[in-house]
C-alpha cells in the first residue's frame, strides 16, 4: 500500500514557519532562501488542498486548518527526531533521555552537575531541549520536563525539586541608591512581579510598569549585572554572583516571593530503566542542595 504522505522537508518548513510566524525566520533558522521555504509551503498547500497559512501584506498568520496541522506534524516531527536519536544510541550501545528544561535551569544548575550524572551512567544520553514555559509534556516527544510547579502539569507525575526566592538585586555600584531611582528590569511572563513585591514589602519602586524586558532570567541578571538597574530573580540562579560581588541585594527577601521547581513525568506504571535512574539521579541532587 502506497503512504501519501507529505516530504519531510516541506513539513520541517512548516513548523518552523508556524512556529516563527514568519517565512523569513523559518529560512533563517534553516539555513534556506525564503523563497524556498514559501515554495515548500506552496508545495504543501496544493498537495493538501488546504490554506495553511493566510498571506496579510508583509506577513502571514496561521489558517485554523494550519494552526491545528501543525501542531500535529510539531509533534510528530519530535517523535521522528526522539525515535532516531534513540536508535543511534542504541546502536552505540547508550540509551538516549530527551529531556524539555527552562535554559537558565539548565545553564546554571544541571548541567554543571551532569558530569556526575554522566560518570555514574555512562550508557545513557542526556539530551536537553529548551522549554522556557510548562507545556503539554505528551504531545511532546519528550521523557520529561524539568519546569516551573503549574496546573498544566495535572495528571502527570510530578516530583519536587527545591524551591528558590526571589531576591531583588543590582549592580554594587547602584545598591546605595533610593530604590524609586532606580530602572526596574522585568521577565516577560511575570509583568506584574515587582507591583507585588512593592505591596509585600512597602518598598517605594519607580514606575512599575515601565523598563526594559527580558525573555529569560538569566538575560534580566546579566542586565542587572552590567547595571542597567534592579532585577527581581531567583536566588538559585544568582549565589555565585552575589558571592563574588558581582551582584548586590540590599533589600527585603520574602518568603512570600518564591518558585518552586519539579519533574515532570507520564504518569505510567513502568518507568524506562533509563528515565528512572536519571530521575533518582536528580531527586539525590536536589535533596543535597
Amino acid at each position: 500500500m502506497t503512504r501519501r504522505l507529505p516530504s519531510t522537508t516541506a513539513l520541517v518548513a512548516l513548523e518552523a514557519a508556524a512556529r516563527h510566524l514568519s517565512f523569513a525566520k523559518a529560512a533563517q533558522e534553516l539555513s534556506l532562501s525564503e523563497g524556498a521555504i514559501s515554495r515548500q509551503i506552496a508545495k504543501l498547500e496544493a498537495a493538501l488542498g488546504v490554506r495553511l497559512f493566510l498571506r496579510i501584506g508583509n506577513r502571514v498568520e496561521l489558517s485554523a486548518a494550519g494552526a491545528r496541522y501543525a501542531a500535529h506534524m510539531r509533534t510528530a516531527l519530535a517523535d521522528i527526531e526522539r525515535h532516531t536519536r534513540q536508535l543511534v544510541a542504541q546502536a552505540r550501545g547508550t540509551t538516549a533521555l530527551e529531556i524539555g528544561v527552562i535554559p537558565t535551569l539548565a545553564g546554571r544548575w544541571l548541567i554543571p552537575m551532569l558530569a556526575r550524572f554522566q560518570a555514574r551512567h555512562p550508557d545513557i544520553e542526556v539530551n536537553l531541549r529548551e522549554r522556557t514555559q510548562p507545556f503539554a509534556l505528551e504531545d511532546s516527544g519528550l521523557h520529561a520536563a524539568i519546569n516551573y510547579d503549574h496546573p498544566v502539569w495535572h495528571g502527570l507525575r510530578v516530583q519536587p525539586l527545591f524551591e528558590t526566592q526571589l531576591v531583588a538585586v543590582c549592580h554594587p555600584r547602584l545598591a546605595g541608591n533610593p530604590p524609586a531611582s532606580l530602572p526596574l528590569l522585568h521577565k516577560l511572563e511575570s509583568p506584574h512581579s515587582w507591583a507585588r513585591y512593592a505591596t509585600l514589602t512597602g518598598l517605594p519602586l519607580g514606575a512599575q510598569a515601565v523598563g526594559p524586558t527580558y525573555d529569560r532570567y538569566s538575560l534580566l541578571i546579566e542586565a542587572a549585572k552590567a547595571g542597567f538597574g534592579m532585577a527581581l530573580v531567583p536566588e538559585h540562579y544568582i549565589e555565585e554572583d552575589l558571592a563574588a560581588g558581582r551582584l548586590q541585594a540590599p533589600w527585603p527577601v520574602l518568603p512570600e516571593l518564591r518558585e518552586r521547581y519539579v519533574l515532570v513525568t507520564r504518569p505510567t506504571t513502568e518507568i524506562d530503566s533509563a528515565l528512572a535512574s536519571f530521575e533518582r539521579w536528580l531527586l539525590e541532587e536536589a535533596r543535597m542542595g
